[in-house]
C-alpha cells in the first residue's frame, strides 16, 4: 500500500524523508517515528554491473553481516583441523560445498530484509522501493520499480545512500571483473582469484578464500590497509604471506580480457525465473610494474576492491546546493550532520572525512532524530570509533594509529606497550606463538592516557569492544595495569603489558651488537 500523503502537516507530506536504505537512515527513521513524526524511507538502488542486486539495510549492515559469515566459514576450516588435536575423528576428509554457503547467505540476507521491513512498519515507518531524486526545496521526485513519477515534500530530509564498489576504469573490468557485491553469486568456488587492492574488503576476502583451500593473490593497488596503523598492517600482511597468500608489490592493473569463455547460471534465490546469467571463464589480466615492466597473468577469477565510491551523483544534491567534495563525491557536513542546505542532512558513508562504520552510522542517526524532535543536545563523536578487519587473523583498533599519534603529540610524548600473546586454544593444535599480538598507545604527558589500542587475534573485535567504553571515559595505563583479568582467556594480556617498544628496540639494537 502507499503512504498517505495530504495537508495534515500543514506545507508538507512528511516531517522527515529519508532517501537511502542504509543502517544510519533506518535509525534516524525509526527513531523520529518513535517521537510521533511522520516518516517515509525511499530505498531502490540500481543492481551491480553483474547484476546483483542490493536488499534493505545498505552497503553497511549487508556488507558486515557477509564479511561475517565468510569469515566464520574460513575459521570453521581451520577449526575442523585443529578439531584432532582435541581428540575429534572424523570417517571422511572435509570438503566445502561453495553452492551451500552461497545460498544460505543470500537467503539469510532474504530473511533480515523482510524482517527489516516488518520493523518498519511496525515502528510507524512508511517504507516505498522507490527512487528519490531531489527537485527543489523540501521535494522529493519518487519514482517507483514500473517507472511511475510523482513528487512529495518533507520539512527535512536525509540522505543515507551509502556507497558501493569502485572499479578502476581499465578495459574489461566491468565486463569480467567482480566486486565484493557479486562474489557469492557465483555458481561454483572462483577458483585461481586475484583480488585488486589491499584495502580491509580486499584482504577479507583474500583470506575467506584462502581459507576454503583457494589459490589467491592480492595485487596492493595502491597501498596496504590505508589509514589504519601500518606496524599492524605489516603484521596482517605477514600472516597472509607465511599462510600461502601471494602478494604482488608495487604493480597496477591495466587490463583483464577473456580466454576461455562459458556461461552458468548465478546462485541469486530460490527460483529459477530468478536465476542470472554470469559469464565464467579463464580470465588474463595484464599487469605493469612500478618500473614499467609489463606481464600477463591467468585467473579464473578477478576480484576488485580498490575503493568504494559514494552513491551521491545521481539524486539531485547539485539542484539544492548541497556541496560535495571534488575528489571524493562525498557529502559535506557540519558537526551537526547537517550538510550546507539547512533542511538537509547526511548520515553513514556519504559523509565526507569521517569514519564509517555500522554502528558509528546507526548511533549517529539516533542521535540525530532526537536532536531534530526531542530537542537534544547530544553530538555524535566521531573520534575513538573502534573498527575491526576480519581477516581470518582478526584486527580491531580503537583511536590513533602509532603514525597519527606521533604525528599529533610528537615520538617523545608517546609510550607504545607491545606484546605477543597465545590463545589457549592454540596450545593443543601448537599454532604460530608469535602471531597474536596487541599494542596500547598512550600520551605521556596526559598521564599516560590510551590514545590507540590495537589487537591482532581470535575474536579481536569483542576483545576491544569493553575497553572502548573505558577509553571514552579517559583511560590511562595504570588504570589498565589495576584492571584484573579474567583467566583463561585472551583479553587479560592488555592488563599485564610492561615491554614498550623502545624496550625491546634497545634489546634488538643490543643483540645486534
Amino acid at each position: 500500500m502507499d503512504p498517505p500523503t495530504g495537508p495534515s502537516l500543514g506545507l508538507y507530506d512528511y516531517d522527515l524523508l529519508v532517501i537511502g536504505g542504509g543502517s544510519g537512515g533506518l535509525a534516524v527513521a525509526k527513531e523520529a517515528a518513535e517521537l510521533m513524526k511522520k516518516v517515509l524511507i525511499l530505498d531502490l538502488t540500481a543492481p551491480s554491473a553483474r547484476g546483483t542486486e542490493r536488499v534493505l539495510g545498505g552497503s553497511s549492515l549487508n556488507l558486515d553481516s557477509i564479511r561475517k559469515f565468510l569469515q566464520q566459514a574460513s575459521l570453521l576450516g581451520e577449526a575442523i583441523q585443529d578439531s584432532q588435536k582435541y581428540g575429534w575423528r572424523m570417517k571422511e576428509p572435509a570438503s566445502h560445498g561453495w553452492g551451500e554457503l552461497a545460498g544460505a547467505v543470500q537467503e539469510q540476507m532474504k530473511t533480515r530484509s523482510l524482517e527489516l521491513k516488518k520493523e518498519l512498519k511496525k515502528c510507524g515507518v512508511f517504507y516505498l522501493n522507490a527512487r528519490g531524486e531531489i527537485v527543489a526545496p523540501h521535494t522529493v521526485e519518487v519514482t517507483d520499480m514500473n517507472g511511475r513519477k510523482r513528487r512529495l515534500t518533507a520539512e527535512t530530509l536525509v540522505i543515507a545512500t551509502g556507497d558501493r564498489p569502485q572499479y578502476p576504469g581499465i578495459p574489461g573490468d566491468r565486463e569480467y571483473c567482480l566486486t565484493s557485491e557479486d562474489l557469492l553469486s557465483l555458481p561454483q568456488p572462483p577458483g585461481r582469484t586475484l583480488v585488486v587492492g589491499g584495502s580491509a574488503e580486499g584482504l577479507e576476502c583474500a583470506g575467506f578464500l584462502f581459507g576454503l583451500r583457494l589459490p589467491v593473490t592480492v595485487m596492493l593497488q595502491p597501498d596496504l590497509l590505508p589509514g589504519f596503523d601500518q606496524k599492524m598492517a605489516q603484521k596482517i600482511e605477514n600472516h597472509l604471506l607465511v599462510s600461502g597468500v601471494d602478494i604482488l608489490y608495487h604493480s597496477s592493473l591495466t587490463k583483464v580480457e577473456q580466454t576461455e569463455a562459458c556461461s552458468q547460471d548465478a546462485i541469486s534465490g530460490d527460483s529459477a525465473t530468478k536465476r542470472q546469467q554470469v559469464s565464467q571463464g579463464r580470465l588474463r589480466v595484464t599487469i605493469i610494474s612500478k618500473e614499467g615492466q609489463t606481464t600477463q597473468e591467468d585467473f579464473d577469477t578477478v576480484l576488485i576492491t580498490a575503493g568504494r565510491k559514494a552513491l551521491t551523483s545521481d539524486i539531485g544534491l547539485e539542484r539544492v546546493g548541497v556541496q560535495c567534495s571534488q575528489d571524493t563525491g562525498r557529502i559535506l557536513v557540519n558537526e551537526r550532520d547537517q550538510t550546507s542546505v539547512d533542511h538537509i542532512y547526511a548520515i553513514g558513508s556519504v559523509q565526507h572525512g569521517r569514519p564509517s562504520a555500522t554502528g558509528l552510522s546507526v548511533h549517529a542517526g539516533t542521535l540525530l532524530a532526537r536532536r531534530l524532535y526531542r530537542e537534544d543536545s547530544i553530538l555524535c563523536d566521531y573520534t575513538n570509533v573502534p573498527t575491526v578487519v576480519l581477516t581470518p587473523l582478526e584486527y580491531a583498533a580503537c583511536g590513533l594509529s602509532e603514525e597519527k599519534a606521533n604525528l599529533t603529540f610528537g615520538e617523545d610524548s608517546v609510550e607504545v606497550y607491545h606484546s605477543y600473546y597465545w590463545p589457549q586454544e592454540w596450545e593443543l593444535p601448537a599454532r604460530n606463538k608469535n602471531s597474536c599480538y596487541v599494542k596500547v598507545i598512550c600520551h605521556i604527558p596526559d598521564h599516560e592516557r590510551v590514545v590507540g589500542l590495537h589487537v591482532m587475534g581470535p575474536n579481536a573485535g569483542d576483545i576491544l569492544q569493553g575497553f572502548v567504553a573505558a577509553m571514552k571515559c579517559g583511560l590511562t595505563k595504570q588504570q589498565l595495569d589495576a584492571t584484573v583479568g579474567i583467566h583463561p582467556g585472551s583479553a587479560q594480556v592488555l592488563s599485564s603489558l610492561t615491554q614498550t617498544q623502545r624496550m625491546s628496540e634497545a634489546l634488538m639494537m643490543r643483540g645486534n651488537c
